[in-house]
C-alpha cells in the first residue's frame, strides 16, 4: 500500500509539473483546420478581419497553435502559428479549427 501511494504521489507531481511548463501548455493549444471547402484553404491573414492580406492559405489537415483569440464584428479571429513553422504567425477564423 506504501508503494502505491508513493508512486500515485509521484504521478500527481509529474503532472503538476508537466502543466505548469509554459512549452507543455502550449501543447494544449493545437488545432486543426478543417471544414475548409474541398479545393480550397483557410486564409491566415496579417490581421483579425476580412480587410488584412492573406499571408497563407491553410489546407483541411494543418496543424496551427492558438495563440488568443478576440471578436471582431460576428468572427471570432484567433492568432496562430503554424506547428511545423512556429515563426509564421497569423489570423484565422475560429470556426475553421477544431482542438487536437
Amino acid at each position: 500500500m506504501r508503494n502505491t501511494l508513493s508512486a500515485a504521489l509521484a504521478a500527481a507531481a509529474l503532472m503538476a509539473a508537466v502543466l505548469a511548463n509554459p512549452a507543455n501548455a502550449d501543447m494544449r493549444n493545437r488545432h486543426e483546420v478543417y471544414g475548409v471547402d474541398e479545393g480550397d484553404m483557410l486564409k491566415m491573414r496579417a490581421g483579425a478581419g476580412t480587410g488584412y492580406i492573406v499571408i497563407v492559405g491553410l489546407p483541411n489537415g494543418s496543424v496551427v497553435r492558438v495563440h488568443e483569440c478576440e471578436q471582431t464584428g460576428s468572427t471570432r479571429w484567433c492568432r496562430v502559428s503554424l506547428d511545423r513553422a512556429p515563426g509564421l504567425k497569423g489570423y484565422v477564423s475560429w470556426a475553421y479549427l477544431r482542438e487536437l
